[in-house]
């Protein structure tokens, strides 16, 4: 009987482990947040456009991820450093605008002294998620 419950105990505390883990590597970076506007079925089958505000704080970064599908980002306020891989980090600023395409790994970091927001619009195909962490 003692084998038993220290066999489940054993087991569920595994399990548990597994949970925390996932939920850590699915959280958002610190200093990061990106807030859902809208989400919008399209006219091209199978697809909707998803516009999101992603707002950093100094020295926060997304994170490397992609997206499978094409972003289209505006700079509402602050700095931004935008590398993709194979090319050189880009610097931008206020009223710049970025595109990244489908399933290009990514990273943006907030290299100024304020807020940074970024006004994003995704063209994704339904049912796909609209970020996918890479390490």
């Amino acid at each position: 009987m003692r084998k038993s419950i220290l066999m489940l105990v054993v087991a569920a505390s595994v399990a548990a482990l597994g949970v925390v883990a996932a939920q850590q590597a699915a959280a958002p970076a610190p200093g990061f947040t990106r807030t859902m506007l809208q989400d919008q079925t399209l006219s091209v089958k199978d697809h909707h456009g998803v516009m999101s505000r992603s707002d950093f704080q100094p020295g926060a970064e997304s994170g490397r991820h992609m997206h499978p599908g094409e972003e289209f980002g505006y700079i509402l306020e602050g700095t931004i450093e935008l590398t993709e891989d194979g090319k050189a980090p880009r610097r931008l600023k206020a009223g710049d605008y970025i595109f990244v395409p489908a399933n290009t790994v990514h990273n943006a970091k907030n290299v100024g002294t304020g807020t940074l927001r970024v006004l994003s619009t995704y063209v994704l195909e339904t049912g796909k998620p609209m970020a996918i962490p890479v390490k």
